[in-house]
């Protein structure tokens, strides 16, 4: 993915996890709408919304790789 030097906000990357919300795992989903009710960083914020970035256009094998990457970030 592209290097983005615009700051997401928390609301910004609530909206990309709702039109997302039906091509990504339930638990999945679940996981990242109670990570977003914290206070993540900003940085991880933008890494975020650019995972979910056209998160329905990818391949299965990039959804994979989203869906992992999402994952090590909000347990990290």
């Amino acid at each position: 993915m592209g290097e983005c030097n615009i700051d997401h906000s928390k609301t910004d990357t609530l909206k990309k996890l709702e039109s997302q919300k039906e091509f990504l795992p339930l638990t999945l989903y679940n996981e990242l709408t109670q990570y977003l009710e914290e206070a993540p960083i900003q940085d991880n914020l933008n890494e975020l919304f650019h995972f979910l970035k056209k998160y329905d256009l990818s391949s299965t094998d990039e959804q994979s790789d989203r869906n992992e990457k999402m994952r090590n970030l909000i347990n990290s």
